[in-house]
């Protein structure tokens, strides 16, 4: 028995996981059985890995039996059979309460790989919890939509010690298209929210130009196919575009989750003393669906509110201004 593996076997140092450039077979845990996290465990459940999954609803978790995976009955015991865990949950409260309930039962020297969009704070502040149990911690979250993550196509942001990114990075090969190391913990989460103002855009400016088509008496699916390989392209009208077409609104990407990292976006703007005027009248416009209750709804639901929009009547303002003299 080499150093190194008497070292592991007595639950001293690192896990080794990565040797020579490539990643052994690992043992695994991941939380979250959302529409990201279920295909990324059953990727890495595919590629060999021995996956252990949790998550609240139990239901979302025995499906994953059918990938190999095996399903935990509790965090404790998903924490204390893993080398390696995965979180994909919702918001940073989410990612403290299941980190804070595994700390105590995982292995010292596990890695923890948060995939969720959280505040970039949180995330130092939960590296700095971990890193007193001997623990290691990289923020890591994905952009390329329930699609990238059914056919593992993802792109990653990683934050943290290099060693550390590394070592995740070589695990989450399984459903990733490019994954690379943006900085120090917390810098993954700024990479995804600069990223989350980059898909408003996008948004908007899909569900605006259909929406001006539609109402302009043109064929929007011809409209979005000449759009869509010209200069006004992109990952929205691709996708998102044929959601339109079909007026599909099942998520996708959920109109609550989208706020959600607007907010961050927003408080993280506010920290750096950056504008996001495009970004913050997304979140303003989604709101309105919100409000209806169709905070489930894939965001390019925006496209109906554009149909609902009219122009306010010339002089209107004017009015409302002469009336508050």
């Amino acid at each position: 028995v080499s150093p190194e593996q008497k070292a592991r076997r007595e639950g001293q140092g690192k896990p080794i996981l990565v040797q020579n450039g490539e990643v052994s077979m690992a043992k695994i845990g991941f939380v979250g059985m959302g529409v990201m996290g279920a295909p990324m465990a059953a990727h890495l459940a595919k590629a060999g890995h021995e996956v252990t999954v949790w998550n609240r609803t139990a239901k979302k978790a025995e499906a994953l039996k059918e990938s190999g995976a095996k399903v935990a009955a509790n965090l404790k015991d998903l924490a204390a059979a893993s080398d390696v865990i995965i979180s994909c949950v919702g918001t940073t409260e989410d990612v403290v309460e299941v980190i804070t309930q595994m700390v105590p039962h995982a292995k010292p020297g596990t890695l923890f790989i948060d995939q969720s969009t959280i505040q970039p704070e949180g995330a130092k502040r939960i590296a700095k919890q971990l890193q007193k149990s001997k623990l290691r911690f990289v923020d890591a979250p994905v952009t390329g939509g329930s699609m990238g993550a059914q056919k593992g196509t993802l792109t990653i942001f990683c934050g943290g010690d290099p060693k550390d990114v590394q070592e995740a990075i070589e695990v989450m090969k399984p459903y990733t298209k490019r994954a690379e190391r943006v900085g120090e913990v917390g810098q993954g989460q700024m990479m995804k929210l600069t990223n989350q103002i980059a898909v408003a855009g996008a948004l908007i400016g899909l569900c605006e130009s259909l929406g001006f088509a539609k109402k302009a008496g043109l064929d929007i699916a011809q409209a979005r196919e000449l759009i869509a390989g010209g200069a006004g392209g992109s990952w929205a009208f691709e996708n998102y575009g044929p959601m339109i077409l079909k007026e599909d609104w099942r998520p996708g990407f959920s109109i609550k989750n989208q706020r959600k990292d607007l907010h961050y976006c927003q408080e993280a703007a506010d920290s750096i003393e950056a504008v996001i005027p495009c970004a913050d009248l997304v979140d303003e416009l989604l709101e309105v669906l919100d409000d209806e209750g169709r905070g489930e709804d894939a965001t390019a639901a925006l496209y109906e509110l554009y149909l609902e929009l009219v122009p306010e009547e010339e002089g209107a303002e004017d009015e409302e201004d002469g009336d508050d003299e």
